[in-house]
Protein backbone atom coordinates (compact mmCIF):
# COMPACT_ATOMS: atom_id res chain seq x y z
CA UNK A 1 0.00 0.00 0.00
CA UNK A 2 1.33 3.42 -0.90
CA UNK A 3 1.13 6.53 1.18
CA UNK A 4 0.11 8.91 -1.61
CA UNK A 5 -2.56 9.11 -4.28
CA UNK A 6 -1.84 10.31 -7.80
CA UNK A 7 -3.87 13.45 -7.04
CA UNK A 8 -1.71 14.19 -3.99
CA UNK A 9 1.45 13.78 -6.07
CA UNK A 10 -0.12 16.00 -8.75
CA UNK A 11 -0.76 18.61 -6.07
CA UNK A 12 2.90 18.44 -5.06
CA UNK A 13 3.98 19.08 -8.68
CA UNK A 14 1.47 21.93 -8.97
CA UNK A 15 2.65 23.56 -5.74
CA UNK A 16 6.31 23.08 -6.68
CA UNK A 17 5.71 24.48 -10.15
CA UNK A 18 3.81 27.42 -8.69
CA UNK A 19 6.72 28.21 -6.35
CA UNK A 20 9.06 28.10 -9.32
CA UNK A 21 6.78 30.15 -11.59
CA UNK A 22 6.40 27.16 -13.91
CA UNK A 23 2.89 25.83 -13.32
CA UNK A 24 2.31 22.89 -15.66
CA UNK A 25 -0.61 22.24 -17.96
CA UNK A 26 -2.67 19.08 -17.50
CA UNK A 27 -0.78 17.39 -20.35
CA UNK A 28 2.57 18.12 -18.75
CA UNK A 29 1.33 17.16 -15.31
CA UNK A 30 0.24 13.77 -16.65
CA UNK A 31 3.73 13.13 -17.96
CA UNK A 32 5.31 14.21 -14.66
CA UNK A 33 3.05 11.72 -12.86
CA UNK A 34 4.11 8.99 -15.29
CA UNK A 35 7.81 9.73 -14.81
CA UNK A 36 7.43 9.98 -11.03
CA UNK A 37 5.67 6.62 -10.93
CA UNK A 38 8.12 5.04 -13.37
CA UNK A 39 11.25 6.19 -11.60
CA UNK A 40 9.83 5.23 -8.21
CA UNK A 41 9.00 1.75 -9.49
CA UNK A 42 12.43 1.45 -11.09
CA UNK A 43 14.34 2.63 -8.03
CA UNK A 44 12.26 1.18 -5.18
CA UNK A 45 10.33 -1.67 -6.81
CA UNK A 46 7.04 -0.36 -5.50
CA UNK A 47 4.57 2.22 -6.81
CA UNK A 48 4.51 5.82 -5.64
CA UNK A 49 0.71 5.77 -5.92
CA UNK A 50 -1.88 3.08 -6.58
CA UNK A 51 -3.80 4.83 -9.37
CA UNK A 52 -3.54 3.24 -12.81
CA UNK A 53 -1.75 5.01 -15.63
CA UNK A 54 -3.44 4.49 -18.97
CA UNK A 55 -2.00 4.66 -22.49
CA UNK A 56 -3.92 7.47 -24.22
CA UNK A 57 -3.30 8.95 -27.66
CA UNK A 58 -1.21 11.77 -26.18
CA UNK A 59 0.74 9.55 -23.83
CA UNK A 60 0.34 8.21 -20.30
CA UNK A 61 -2.60 9.56 -18.26
CA UNK A 62 -4.03 9.11 -14.77
CA UNK A 63 -7.68 9.35 -15.74
CA UNK A 64 -9.03 10.71 -12.42
CA UNK A 65 -6.45 13.51 -12.30
CA UNK A 66 -7.04 14.34 -15.96
CA UNK A 67 -10.79 14.71 -15.40
CA UNK A 68 -10.27 16.77 -12.22
CA UNK A 69 -8.17 19.30 -14.16
CA UNK A 70 -9.43 19.16 -17.76
CA UNK A 71 -11.34 22.44 -17.35
CA UNK A 72 -7.99 24.24 -17.73
CA UNK A 73 -7.60 22.92 -21.29
CA UNK A 74 -4.02 23.16 -22.51
CA UNK A 75 -3.21 26.19 -20.36
CA UNK A 76 -1.50 26.32 -16.98
CA UNK A 77 -3.54 25.02 -14.07
CA UNK A 78 -4.74 27.63 -11.56
CA UNK A 79 -3.03 26.25 -8.46
CA UNK A 80 -4.97 28.40 -6.00
CA UNK A 81 -8.20 27.06 -7.50
CA UNK A 82 -7.29 23.36 -7.22
CA UNK A 83 -4.78 22.91 -4.40
CA UNK A 84 -6.32 21.31 -1.32
CA UNK A 85 -6.29 23.65 1.67
CA UNK A 86 -4.80 20.79 3.68
CA UNK A 87 -1.77 20.50 1.39
CA UNK A 88 1.36 20.11 3.51
CA UNK A 89 4.91 19.79 2.19
CA UNK A 90 5.76 17.61 5.19
CA UNK A 91 3.43 14.88 3.89
CA UNK A 92 5.95 14.29 1.08
CA UNK A 93 9.22 14.17 3.03
CA UNK A 94 9.50 10.43 2.31
CA UNK A 95 9.46 10.99 -1.47
CA UNK A 96 10.52 14.62 -1.78
CA UNK A 97 13.98 13.86 -3.19
CA UNK A 98 12.45 11.58 -5.82
CA UNK A 99 9.85 14.19 -6.84
CA UNK A 100 12.44 16.97 -7.03
CA UNK A 101 14.63 14.74 -9.19
CA UNK A 102 11.70 14.12 -11.57
CA UNK A 103 10.94 17.84 -11.70
CA UNK A 104 14.58 18.74 -12.34
CA UNK A 105 14.86 16.10 -15.06
CA UNK A 106 11.55 16.58 -16.89
CA UNK A 107 10.04 19.83 -15.66
CA UNK A 108 12.20 21.92 -17.98
CA UNK A 109 10.56 20.40 -21.07
CA UNK A 110 7.40 21.63 -22.75
CA UNK A 111 4.34 19.39 -22.50
CA UNK A 112 4.49 18.37 -26.15
CA UNK A 113 8.17 17.40 -25.89
CA UNK A 114 7.33 15.13 -22.95
CA UNK A 115 4.39 13.69 -24.86
CA UNK A 116 6.68 12.85 -27.77
CA UNK A 117 9.27 11.37 -25.42
CA UNK A 118 6.72 9.00 -23.85
CA UNK A 119 5.73 7.86 -27.35
CA UNK A 120 9.29 6.58 -27.88
CA UNK A 121 9.39 4.63 -24.61
CA UNK A 122 8.48 0.96 -24.24
CA UNK A 123 5.79 1.19 -21.50
CA UNK A 124 3.47 3.40 -23.57
CA UNK A 125 4.46 1.98 -26.97
CA UNK A 126 3.79 -1.62 -25.92
CA UNK A 127 0.40 -0.77 -24.37
CA UNK A 128 -1.23 1.82 -26.65
CA UNK A 129 -3.67 0.65 -29.32
CA UNK A 130 -5.40 3.21 -31.57
CA UNK A 131 -8.80 1.56 -31.42
CA UNK A 132 -8.90 0.82 -27.67
CA UNK A 133 -9.36 2.98 -24.58
CA UNK A 134 -8.53 2.60 -20.91
CA UNK A 135 -5.58 0.28 -21.51
CA UNK A 136 -3.53 0.30 -18.32
CA UNK A 137 0.25 0.52 -18.65
CA UNK A 138 1.45 -2.41 -16.52
CA UNK A 139 3.54 -1.44 -13.51
CA UNK A 140 5.88 -4.33 -14.31
CA UNK A 141 6.61 -2.78 -17.72
CA UNK A 142 7.32 0.57 -16.09
CA UNK A 143 9.46 -0.99 -13.36
CA UNK A 144 11.54 -2.89 -15.92
CA UNK A 145 11.97 0.12 -18.24
CA UNK A 146 12.87 2.63 -15.54
CA UNK A 147 15.13 0.25 -13.60
CA UNK A 148 17.25 0.04 -16.73
CA UNK A 149 17.12 3.80 -17.40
Amino acid sequence: MTKHTARQVADWFLAWGDQNEATPSNLKLQKLLYYAQGHHLGAHGMPLFDDDIEAWAHGPVVRSVYHDLKRFGNGPIDVEDVLDADFDWDDFRDVEDDLIRVWNTYGKYEAWALRNRTHREAPWKSTFEHDKTYLVIPQDAMREFFAAA
